[in-house]
């Protein structure tokens, strides 16, 4: 991808008009500097909103990032993984009933037979 040069000396976006997350890292990180939005849109040859969206999406994770409780990924797994834990204590329970019933020559519950 080729970059273009602005009139300001500024690297624009190429032709495949797409820039690398350093890139718009550093835009962004421009803007909270204090540079002006419609300044530096122009600059970078990007819309305003387009940066706008940039900015909200870089705050936005960077406040996930402090929160105290784990992200959506890590608190779906450790759902998961407890439910896996309950699921295994419950078994090795009736497997312990099991194994007692047996031990004390007492027969086990008769299933039903399916038709």
């Amino acid at each position: 991808m080729k970059a273009e040069t602005t009139g300001s000396g500024e690297v624009g976006l190429g032709r495949g008009g797409r820039m690398s997350r350093q890139r718009k890292r550093d835009a962004v990180l421009r803007l909270l500097r204090g540079e002006d939005l419609e300044t530096l849109s122009r600059a970078l040859g990007v819309t305003a909103a387009t940066l706008s969206s940039w900015q909200e999406a870089f705050l936005a994770a960077g406040e996930a990032s402090l929160a105290t409780r784990p992200t959506s990924a890590e608190g779906l797994e450790s759902e998961r993984l407890k439910a896996k834990l309950g699921e295994m204590l419950l078994e090795r329970e009736l497997l312990q009933a099991k194994i007692a019933a047996l031990e004390a020559h007492r027969p086990l519950a008769r299933r039903r037979s399916r038709p």
